[in-house]
C-alpha cells in the first residue's frame, strides 16, 4: 500500500464529510447511527458514528473491497458554555484544516476569535492514538481520543 495516496484520499475524505457537512448532513441508519461516506477511484472511507454528547464512532477505508485502515474515537463536550452546535462548528473548522502531515484528526493547534484547538497524537498512519481538545477562552469545552492503524485481513 503506497502510503502517500492513502495519506491523500483520507485528507479529502474527512474534508468532505464531517468537516464540511457536521451534523444533520450525514445519512441516519436503522440502528440509530449516523453515517458519511466518501469514494474516489478504488477508495471507499465511510464514518459511522452513535451519540451527540457523547460520541463514539469509526472511521473506516476500503481498498478494492478490503479494509485497510481504521480508526475508533470518542468524544464529548466537557462545559455547558459555549453551546454544543458552536463548539462543534468550531470543531469542523478545525478539522478543515487537515493535511497529509497532520491527517488524523486536525492540526496541531488552530485557532478561531475565543476558541482553540489541541491535537496530540502518537505513531503514525498505520498505527497511532490520540487526544484532541478545545478550549474556549482558557476553559476546556471538549474532549476526544482516538486511536487505530493498518488493518490487514487473513
Amino acid at each position: 500500500m503506497d502510503q502517500k495516496i492513502l495519506e491523500e484520499f483520507l485528507v479529502k475524505a474527512k474534508i468532505n464529510t464531517y468537516a464540511s457537512s457536521g451534523e444533520g448532513g450525514e445519512k441516519v441508519l436503522e440502528d440509530g447511527s449516523k453515517e458519511l461516506t466518501y469514494e474516489k477511484g478504488n477508495f471507499k472511507y465511510r464514518d459511522r458514528y452513535f451519540g451527540y454528547n457523547p460520541f463514539i464512532g469509526e472511521e473506516i477505508v476500503w481498498k478494492d473491497g478490503k479494509i485497510i485502515w481504521a480508526m475508533n474515537y470518542y468524544g464529548r463536550i466537557t462545559s455547558d458554555s459555549p453551546t454544543a452546535k458552536e463548539i462543534y462548528s468550531f470543531l469542523r473548522k478545525a478539522l478543515r484544516q487537515a493535511s497529509e502531515i497532520e491527517i488524523l484528526r486536525g492540526p496541531k493547534s488552530f485557532y478561531k476569535e475565543n476558541f482553540k484547538y489541541i491535537n496530540r497524537t502518537e505513531g503514525n498512519l498505520w498505527n497511532f492514538f490520540g487526544t484532541e481538545k478545545i478550549f474556549y477562552i482558557n476553559d476546556e469545552v471538549y474532549e476526544l481520543i482516538y486511536h487505530g492503524g493498518f488493518i490487514q485481513e487473513k
